[in-house]
């Protein structure tokens, strides 16, 4: 005969659910546990960073990037435009001063010579001709005046006999007032030939004069364009490793072109970039270090660069006594930069906390260390490794200066260790 089957009062799936709402009641009950009307929440001590507050020497200075760079650097650029026809070294080749690096080539330039130097040529024989009339003009009249003088020397003796014959009545009126005429003729004239002689030398002085002034301007002139053929070779200006080159025969380059760097390697410098927000507080001899090879180094600022690009702005600095071994130009460090002077003040060790906080509260521990307690606080400046503390906490105390990303809703925290 058939025999009922008893349902199974606890299948897997009920035990299951059953499972399920125990796990859930008991977190609900440890949250009630843990979060009370103080909001307090358990954490571990191991898990968490907990500094204390000291009283000491304080220095604010900032981390920067530097690029290691010879102390002198002197940049080739094409003072005349053109195209690149001879390539005399090659980039990396040490030169010496004068040395040829390379030769441009302008057809424009050489043009522009010719057409000056035929100008020039052009002054210099107008010049010249000037001054050879000159010399056959005062030929000339130098001539006509001793024809005048010899003139005036014939009349007055005529004229001279005619006073005495006139006296003694031998002859005519008229025939000595001829005479007196042709006299005063001849040294009327003489007169004009001397003061014609005298203007006409002036006027040529003058002009002579312009013309010498514009010969020597074209001269100057040649000069300078002379020199621009000269610019065409392109020579070392100082003595150095040719670092760089940019040119290929063929390629043209145009008027202030970079071209290339020579290096001066007597000694290294550091490029710094920094943030414009500093650029009130950077001036040329502030200090800093740097780490190269496990040793500390000091540096000085020796130059400040006041332009501002994408708002950062550049300053060199310099190594204070030797320089570190086997530093190489490009060699990337890091600076740490000081922005004042040594100070006493009470400081704090720097961590995650300030970005959950803004530096306007932190958790303090207790003496007994068994909790912390959420506490306000003033911070004011910092360099890389501490704040300084304004008010809210005194030397001695300890504060967790880890994030408090997980936490930092709670007033406080119930320290515990495993």
């Amino acid at each position: 005969m058939d025999r009922p089957i008893e349902k199974k009062r606890f299948t897997p799936r009920r035990i299951a659910m059953l499972a399920g709402s125990a796990l859930l009641l008991a977190a609900i009950v440890y949250g009630f546990a843990t979060v009370g009307g103080e909001s307090t929440l358990k954490i571990e001590s191991q898990k968490l960073t907990i500094s204390e507050v000291v009283y000491g020497e304080f220095q604010e200075f900032i981390a920067v990037s530097g690029t290691i760079k010879p102390i002198k650097t002197f940049y080739l650029d094409a003072i005349q435009g053109g195209m690149v026809e001879r390539i005399f070294l090659e980039e990396g080749s040490y030169v010496e001063v004068g040395d040829e690096i390379l030769q441009l080539d302008n057809t424009d330039l050489h043009l522009d010579v010719m057409y000056r130097e035929a100008q020039l040529f052009e002054q210099v024989n107008n010049l010249r001709n000037t001054r050879l009339a000159m010399e056959q003009n005062s030929l000339r009249l130098r001539g006509d005046l001793l024809e005048i003088d010899r003139q005036i020397g014939s009349s007055k003796r005529e004229y001279d006999q005619f006073v005495e014959l006139r006296a003694k009545d031998l002859i005519s009126q008229n025939q000595f007032d001829q005479a007196k005429d042709e006299y005063d003729y001849w040294v009327r004239k003489r007169e004009l030939i001397l003061e014609t002689q005298k203007q006409d030398s002036l006027l040529r002085a003058i002009q002579v004069e312009q013309l010498e002034a514009s010969v020597t301007r074209m001269e100057e002139n040649m000069q300078i364009v002379r020199q621009k053929l000269k610019n065409l070779i392109i020579k070392a200006p100082i003595e150095g490793h040719l670092t760089s080159l940019d040119a290929e025969v063929g390629v043209t380059k145009s008027k202030g072109t970079r071209i290339g760097q020579i290096d001066v390697l007597e000694g290294f410098k550091v490029g710094v970039t920094v943030d414009e927000y500093y650029i009130s507080r950077v001036s040329d001899g502030q200090e800093g270090e740097v780490k190269i090879a496990g040793q500390t180094y000091p540096l000085f600022i020796s130059k400040v660069y006041l332009e501002v690009r994408d708002g950062r702005f550049q300053i060199d600095m310099q190594f204070i006594g030797d320089e570190p071994e086997g530093i190489r130009r490009g060699q990337t460090v890091q600076i740490r930069l000081a922005l004042g002077e040594l100070s006493e003040a009470v400081m704090l060790a720097r961590g995650g906390f300030y970005q959950d906080t803004g530096g306007n509260w932190v958790f303090v521990v207790d003496k007994s260390g068994d909790f912390a307690i959420r506490r306000k606080v003033s911070l004011g400046r910092y360099n890389t490794q501490v704040y300084e503390v304004l008010d809210g906490l005194e030397p001695g105390d300890k504060v967790i200066t880890s994030s408090y990303s997980y936490y930092k809703d709670y007033e406080r925290l119930s320290l515990k260790n495993k």
